[in-house]
């Protein structure tokens, strides 16, 4: 992507170059023969590794289906960044086998910015179905069922919000490739003067304040300065014909970011006395998570000043958590949509992604080029961009935005995907290849061929280890293992608990349901 600046720029707005822009974005340009995802591009997700993976979805889309009271219409399912469609084809077909549920199912949204994914996703999920363009986007129809419409658009706020329907939403390696703003706590400078680089002048009176205490510096994209040909060394030339055409660098004074972001949590200012302490922030990912919460429980997107509401804190143990009052203060506002009233509150989100538990992200910005870790300044354009999600931070977006929401996780995904039942579902797939291999062995018995024999014997070998090897990658907790460093999230409607009872907890996050 030829993709220059003559000065520094966030690290948000380098991000959203290089990976939507409709000049040479990662994921809305095409390229003959590119694809981004499989064994043949830059990464595999976890529905390309298994279906196992897109089947516990669907699994759990049906088992808070049930716990919310099964609901006969007004439900649709919608997904962000669903790549291929590889998770959603796994679910909707895992949804057929419970009639009731894929009954009620009114539309699936799948928002989608790059129109080569969308033509993926499409032939996928509709087959030779025609697709035809709205005033939102496109439409097609499943070929799961004639009935099922299929809706794409390119951005959520085109998704209708309407307080009589019940949400699914399902968020797989989404957050972690939306824009951040980073920024540095430097240590106070009394006798440095106090300017902004965008907003002019503080006044006098913020700038002695700012002068006593630590202050955040936004971190910037800028340039990489090249050596004068003429004066550099033979060495310190052929050194900068391998470095990146961008870098890193300090803002040298405050910007409008780094006055006003920071300020939004406790949990940014706490960390602000420590100099040289880094935290990333993500406004856009604080606002989609507002935007499913608004969808389930009602409320406002644009996120509403502080009030009491209740989240689930993770403990120590990843595997467990606690529902606690959880008191946030206000965010950024992206919209000023009027507020939905939902009277009956209902529908779930589901978050599936990478990142730490509890900590505030930072120094995560990396990129991704054919399965290896570069650096994020190569080939803009050209290389995958992606950080770590902050899911304290999507947990306060969310219930801050909406009162009748509520929020459990992050518990990692190993856990999860053990408490959806997947380890029974390898068994069951195993078992299906073991039988369908002795059919065709039936069919043989006739005309018996050894070498024949073999094969199909050494093709049963390769589908077990196949099934069983996508399992134990998708679950693997070792340090750098999917099964650790990937979590999943859900925000929910808010229940009281009963009196003298137990709060309800949704299944694969230490809860269960009854059929």
């Amino acid at each position: 992507m030829p993709y220059k600046t003559k000065g520094p720029i966030s690290v948000a707005a380098y991000m959203r170059q290089c990976l939507t822009s409709p000049d040479g974005g990662y994921y809305t340009s095409q390229t003959q023969g590119r694809d981004q995802f499989g064994q043949k591009g830059d990464f595999v997700t976890s529905p390309e590794i298994s279906q196992i993976f897109g089947e516990l979805v669907g699994i759990w889309m049906v088992a808070e289906w049930i716990a919310q009271g099964r609901k006969s219409e007004g439900v649709y399912i919608m997904e962000v960044g669903p790549g291929r469609g590889t998770l959603m084809d796994d679910a909707l077909r895992t949804i057929r086998n419970f009639p009731p549920f894929a009954a009620a199912i009114d539309s699936v949204y799948l928002v989608e910015a790059s129109s080569s994914l969308r033509k993926a996703q499409k032939q996928l999920l509709c087959g030779d179905a025609a697709m035809q363009e709205t005033e939102t986007g496109f439409q097609s129809t499943s070929k799961h069922s004639e009935q099922l419409r299929i809706t794409w658009c390119e951005d959520v706020r085109f998704v209708p919000k309407d307080a009589t329907k019940t949400p699914f939403i399902i968020a797989h390696e989404f957050f972690d490739a939306l824009p951040i703003h980073v920024f540095q706590s430097i240590a106070p400078a009394p006798d440095s003067p106090i300017t902004t680089s965008m907003a002019g002048a503080l006044p006098s009176s913020s700038a002695s304040r700012q002068a006593q205490e630590s202050q955040w510096r936004e971190l910037v994209v800028s340039p990489t300065s090249a050596p004068n040909r003429f004066l550099a060394t033979e060495g310190e030339l052929k050194a900068a014909e391998n470095q990146p055409d961008f870098q890193l660098t300090q803002s040298k004074a405050s910007t409008p970011h780094s006055l006003y972001l920071p300020e939004l949590s406790p949990r940014y200012k706490a960390l602000r006395s420590q100099p040289s302490s880094v935290i990333e922030i993500s406004p856009e990912s604080q606002f989609y998570a507002a935007d499913f919460a608004t969808r389930i429980g009602g409320g406002t997107s644009s996120v509403a000043p502080s009030h009491q509401s209740h989240a689930t804190i993770p403990t120590s143990d990843q595997s467990a958590s606690r529902t606690t009052p959880a008191s946030v203060s206000s965010s950024s506002n992206r919209s000023s949509e009027p507020p939905i009233t939902k009277s009956h509150p209902s529908g779930a989100a589901l978050i599936l992604d990478y990142g730490p538990t509890s900590t505030v992200p930072n120094n995560s910005l990396r990129g991704i080029q054919s399965h290896a870790r570069v650096s994020p300044f190569t080939e803009p354009g050209r290389v995958d961009l992606s950080v770590d999600v902050d899911f304290v931070a999507l947990a306060e977006a969310a219930i801050r935005s909406s009162p009748n929401v509520e929020v459990h996780g992050p518990v990692e995904q190993g856990i999860w995907l053990e408490a959806m039942g997947g380890r029974e579902r390898v068994g069951q797939l195993v078992r299906g290849a073991i039988a369908r291999a002795n059919k065709r062995q039936e069919s043989l018995e006739g005309g018996r061929n050894e070498g024949a024999e073999m094969g199909k014997k050494d093709g049963l070998r390769e589908d077990v280890e196949r099934i069983e090897a996508g399992w134990q990658r998708l679950v693997d907790r070792g340090s750098q293992g999917m099964g650790r460093i990937y979590k999943a999230m859900a925000i929910l409607p808010y229940v009281e608990a009963e009196t003298g009872g137990r709060k309800r907890r949704p299944v694969g996050f230490g809860g269960d349901v009854t059929v």
